[in-house]
């Protein structure tokens, strides 16, 4: 990395640490664009070419968490499932306390569920993700863009994720830590690949 790409990236960081800073602190909604900006030391026009949306600010995880269904499954190793594949990475991102699968933190939960904004906007994240998925199915099986099994197996699988992710910030919610989160978030994806394996199991096998 570049010193120029690496200062870029420096600034984004500081931009977001200070939003979330502030959004914990006064809650999402009273906090405004010039107050991060002031916080970050930086213009507002540097905060917006950053984040263009405030939303974004808060949930800065956006593309990885949009791209990491499609991504697990374009990497899924010869003989492996798209299933078994999102099996796989989802409890690995258990083992590993992952943000992209619901581990934040109360603090963080709540501001999510008490702001309208934020909870519409992750919703959006979920949609986007599963629309990615979908066009990645569909180029590993050779149907085309508007055939109905790659949208229909991806409206299954990353429904099971984001049923999985809203019990995690239950449980978050809750007061659970994150190693109670990570055992409880481990028995419900088996439940739910398992529920999804006798239609799922054979879709989208690797050949090579």
């Amino acid at each position: 990395m570049g010193l120029r790409e690496l200062k870029k990236q420096q600034t984004r960081q500081n931009i977001s640490h200070q939003a979330t800073r502030l959004f914990l602190r006064h809650g999402f909604d009273r906090v405004t664009i010039a107050d991060v900006a002031a916080a970050a030391q930086v213009a507002k026009m540097t905060v917006t070419n950053y984040f263009p949306r405030k939303e974004d600010l808060a949930l800065d995880l956006h593309e990885v968490f949009v791209a990491m269904p499609a991504r697990t499954v374009a990497e899924r190793a010869p003989g492996e499932s798209a299933l078994a594949a999102l099996r796989r990475g989802f409890r690995a991102a258990v083992r590993e306390h992952d943000p992209v699968i619901g581990f934040s933190g109360e603090p963080f939960a709540r501001m999510i569920v008490e702001s309208p904004a934020l909870t519409a906007r992750l919703r959006e994240f979920h949609e986007e993700r599963e629309r990615a998925l979908a066009a990645v199915l569909a180029e590993e099986t050779g149907a085309g863009p508007d055939d109905l099994p790659p949208r229909l197996a991806a409206a299954q699988l990353t429904g099971a994720l984001r049923v999985l992710f809203e019990e995690a910030m239950r449980r978050t919610l809750a007061g659970d830590d994150h190693e109670a989160v990570a055992a409880a978030l481990e028995e419900a994806g088996k439940a739910a690949f398992d529920l999804l394996e006798p239609a799922l199991g054979d879709y989208a096998v690797r050949l090579r």
